[in-house]
């Protein structure tokens, strides 16, 4: 299953709107509010590679509020116990 996470700038002070927008995107396995360069860290799943770009593409970066986005596929990953 293509994994992504994505790095994501918005508006200043619409962290929490934003974060509220997307944890109603189908997809978007965990959300967070962040400091430093970035302003929110969220982790995408899909069944497919197209639908992965679809969700970043015309979902996320559709927002009004977003700035900015980062995208990093994952390629490979290890289960924390």
């Amino acid at each position: 299953m293509p994994e992504a996470i994505v790095l994501i700038n918005t508006d200043i002070g619409s962290e929490e709107e934003v974060l509220n927008l997307l944890s109603n995107i189908e997809g978007v396995s965990e959300a967070y509010v962040v400091y430093g360069v970035y302003d929110l860290v969220i982790k995408i799943n899909a069944p497919t590679t197209e639908e992965l770009k679809d969700i970043i593409s015309n979902r996320i970066r559709k927002i009004s509020k977003v700035r900015s986005t980062l995208t990093m596929i994952v390629v490979e990953g290890k289960v924390r116990k």
